[in-house]
């Protein structure tokens, strides 16, 4: 999936459903400080967890929040967006929240959607098929 998402350099990035940290921090490790990542997680023992492994490393540009009940931080946009778990349909409120030629990939059931916003908004969808992932709790 981070193949896919294409991090780089300086990106501003959402990782919904960050888990242990581990992920968010690889993404702080490619974007370095030039850029920032901020996971999201909806379980808090896990946002604890993550935060003390990530107090591990020095990595200022990672942050782990809470989630909130909407989907991703609906008042910022992203270069990239990764989603960690499935869900029942395609979150559309996600692609308002990335930039232009921002990357979004996000597990659907069983297939992974990459997605990236071109200049007029139209959305260039690739599909791979067969997958499986945790449910993303709304």
């Amino acid at each position: 999936m981070l193949e896919m998402l294409q991090p780089q350099k300086g990106d501003k990035v959402l990782d919904i459903g960050s888990g242990s940290g581990w992920t968010t921090a690889l993404l702080g490790h490619i974007v370095t400080q030039d850029g920032s990542v901020t996971g999201l997680e909806r379980i808090p023992e896990l946002v604890i967890f993550a935060k003390k492994n990530l107090e591990k490393y020095n990595l200022k540009q990672v942050h782990i929040e809470q989630a909130k009940e909407s989907l991703g931080i609906k008042d910022q946009k992203f270069d990239r967006i990764l989603v960690s778990a499935a869900a029942n349909e395609f979150p559309l409120e996600l692609v308002k929240q990335l930039k232009i030629n921002g990357k979004l990939v996000v597990p659907v059931k069983n297939t992974i959607y990459e997605i990236t916003k071109k200049e007029n908004e139209e959305l260039d969808i690739i599909e791979h098929y067969g997958f499986r992932f945790v449910p993303l709790v709304v």
